[in-house]
């Protein structure tokens, strides 16, 4: 079975689809235009698909009918039409777990960091504009006792959950599809309206699987909602923001700061206007960007390759419900 891997990725799982019996094809420039894309998939037999820069979508299963199988360099997959797919049986894996506990440090990080403005200060440091001490100037806010509002209670939020709650002893809230009695029970978190999460989270962090229908889902009549002291975190997908509205909400002091991973566009431009206030982090979509994550990223993206070369079901498997068909 041939396997194209649309970028580098660590040796770990290059190693184990060779060492499989596999013929794996790695272009030599990561860089691809969309032409070159799609002809290296039409060579091939399964994709090992890193990023979410093309869509697998029924045009693009139109135009590959000789794809059998894709296996996902991330945990998101909204980049797939499941539908799609399944109605072509062809299975999608992801690699859920391994990058939970990165995630959700950086997401601990941003909410630490807009809290205490150390991106702000920090530019002040590096253009030599410490000036004198000031009992007043960009002042932080303690994070001690406050609540934490999830949107999408999973693996990523339950770290960063427990995470908050230990370092802060934060009450926990959450809104998800469905209970999650683990962290009723481990966290003691406590299931909430959308509205109520909106209006009672002091932080309100995102770590729900984006889809379509929940498209700047967060904008201007969400964020007017909002506590005047309240942090929002998303380290899920930019699509979940409505970015000019946030910046608004942030320049009209109606939220106190923003943490992203993501921004909406991504990447976000350089003269965007959100990058100049004080109360805000950006960096640059790194949630699982440790030597760990990755690893295990590779790992498990090359097991889902393999099992199927196998006529095995892939172990981390997006759509499980292919099997039924």
């Amino acid at each position: 079975m041939k396997v194209f891997v649309n970028k580098r990725i660590p040796e770990i799982g290059i190693n184990m689809l060779k060492d499989a019996g596999l013929e794996v094809f790695i272009p030599e420039h990561d860089t691809l235009s969309h032409d070159e894309w799609l002809s290296y998939c039409k060579e091939n037999d399964a994709i090992l698909s890193v990023g979410g820069a093309f869509k697998y979508d029924q045009d693009f299963f139109n135009e590959c009918p000789n794809i059998k199988t894709i296996a996902l360099y991330s945990v998101g997959f909204d980049h797939v039409d499941i539908k799609e797919a399944n109605q072509r049986h062809i299975p999608i894996g992801n690699t859920p777990d391994v990058l939970s506990k990165a995630t959700s440090d950086v997401a601990f990080l941003l909410m630490q960091s807009v809290a205490r403005r150390a991106s702000f200060n920090f530019e002040k440091v590096k253009s030599g504009n410490w000036g004198d001490f000031d009992p007043l100037h960009a002042l932080g806010q303690e994070l001690y006792g406050k609540t934490l509002g999830i949107f999408g209670l999973g693996r990523i939020g339950f770290e960063m959950a427990k995470k908050a709650q230990k370092a802060f002893d934060m009450n926990i809230i959450y809104h998800n599809r469905h209970h999650n009695e683990e962290a009723e029970r481990e966290l003691n978190a406590k299931y909430v309206s959308f509205d109520e999460l909106i209006e009672q989270s002091d932080v309100l962090s995102i770590h729900a699987n984006f889809r379509p229908e929940q498209k700047e889902l967060f904008n201007a009549s969400i964020f007017e909602k909002m506590k005047p002291n309240a942090i929002f975190i998303n380290t899920a997908r930019g699509g979940f923001h409505n970015q000019k509205d946030l910046y608004d909400a942030l320049a009209e002091h109606k939220i106190w700061g923003a943490g992203l991973d993501v921004t909406n566009p991504e990447p976000i431009f350089k003269d965007d206007p959100i990058l100049e206030l004080s109360n805000v982090c950006v960096l640059p979509h790194i949630g699982s960007a440790t030597i760990e994550a990755r690893d295990g990223m590779a790992r498990l993206a090359a097991e889902n390759i393999i099992a199927y070369s196998k006529g095995d079901k892939l172990p981390h498997c997006a759509n499980p419900e292919v099997y039924n068909n």
